[in-house]
């Protein structure tokens, strides 16, 4: 069974930084693109950042220049590097990897259980 782990939340003076980890576990196929989300109370949760399994990236606008995601395919895991955190940045952040696990020809969505990023003023 595939499951995701993140970790790397936390909380952070504005301005800070914090690396988000996910990393899938189980009898995996090929994993293709991995992306980061975010949602903040009250909120839609919304892309912040995904990469595909040829490393084009793209980004929300208000994170661009100051996130990077990346991915190591030899461990299964994806990154979030956040610099220059604000406020607004503020929210629970869920992983998700679209996968296809051994043994099955389909692609899925599998997200990670989400951790609580919280930038102070």
């Amino acid at each position: 069974q595939v499951q995701l782990v993140e970790s790397g939340g936390g909380l952070v003076q504005s301005g800070g930084s914090l690396r988000l980890s996910c990393a899938a576990s189980g009898s995996i196929l090929r994993i293709n693109a991995m992306g980061w989300y975010r949602q903040a109370p009250g909120k839609q949760r919304e892309l912040v950042a995904a990469i595909t399994n040829g490393d084009r990236t793209n980004y929300a606008d208000s994170v661009k220049g100051r996130f990077t995601i990346s991915r190591d395919n030899a461990k299964n895991t994806v990154y979030l590097q956040m610099n220059s955190l604000k406020p607004e940045d503020t929210a629970v952040y869920s992983c998700n990897q679209k996968l296809v696990p051994s043994g099955t020809y389909w692609q899925s969505d599998y997200w990670g259980q989400g951790t609580q990023v919280t930038v102070s003023s």
